[in-house]
């Protein structure tokens, strides 16, 4: 719970970056004892959400937005390559998941809720990349998801303005994992599907950027 509580603080920016986290007070509010917060505390710091300082102690972690995009090819390499694992004999019910968010997905677009598209789609991922068979390689993929959650927050700049496009890749992900598509050809979607949103970023942090530049003169 101080876990959950203390994270979703720090990625919804109610904890700004370098604010320092005072264990006993944390503690009292949460009414536990010390112990769990520190626990928590150690479990952020390993996730790189928190950082020790000398005489100061736990502060929350300074998070640039290019740590976004980087993170968000690295799991282009590694769901890709899940993908072409799991595509050799991917379970029949798996596909009927599959289909089942993605509607859900369009529904929660409809609905201009975020929020739950963004939790459908993690799970859309995690429903391939889970049936790859490798063990060290699901580990490395959903220790790669937790970094993307806990830099991207609520704001516009941190969600892909492209999620349309995402939905058609998706189905297009589906019909051939479900037609039996060759390996390299599912692994070259499901890398470019998650290397798209990584540029339709990037694009949007420079415009941003111009118009900040051009606004501050």
């Amino acid at each position: 719970m101080a876990y959950r509580i203390i994270k979703s603080r720090i990625i919804e920016r109610v904890y700004a970056p370098g604010q320092r986290l005072v264990i006993d007070q944390l503690a009292k509010e949460l009414q536990t004892s010390s112990i769990p917060i520190r626990e928590a505390v150690r479990q952020l710091e390993a996730e790189e959400l928190v950082v020790y300082q000398r005489n100061i102690g736990p502060v929350v972690a300074t998070v640039h937005e290019t740590d976004y995009t980087d993170t968000l090819k690295t799991l282009a390499v590694l769901e890709g390559y899940a993908t072409a694992c799991a595509s050799s004999d991917f379970p029949r019910e798996r596909i009927d998941s599959l289909k089942e968010k993605q509607s859900l997905m369009k529904e929660a677009l409809e609905n201009f809720d975020i929020l739950a598209y963004a939790k459908l789609n993690a799970e859309f991922h995690r429903l391939i990349s889970d049936a790859c068979g490798n063990a060290h390689l699901i580990k490395m993929i959903r220790e790669t998801w937790q970094r993307l959650d806990s830099i991207r927050g609520p704001g516009s700049m941190m969600y892909s303005g492209r999620v349309k496009a995402s939905i058609a890749e998706h189905d297009q992900l589906i019909t051939l994992l479900e037609t039996g598509a060759s390996p390299g050809t599912l692994e070259n979607l499901a890398r470019a599907h998650k290397l798209r949103t990584a540029e339709d970023f990037e694009e949007r942090r420079m415009k941003h950027q111009e118009n900040k530049h051009v606004f501050d003169s």
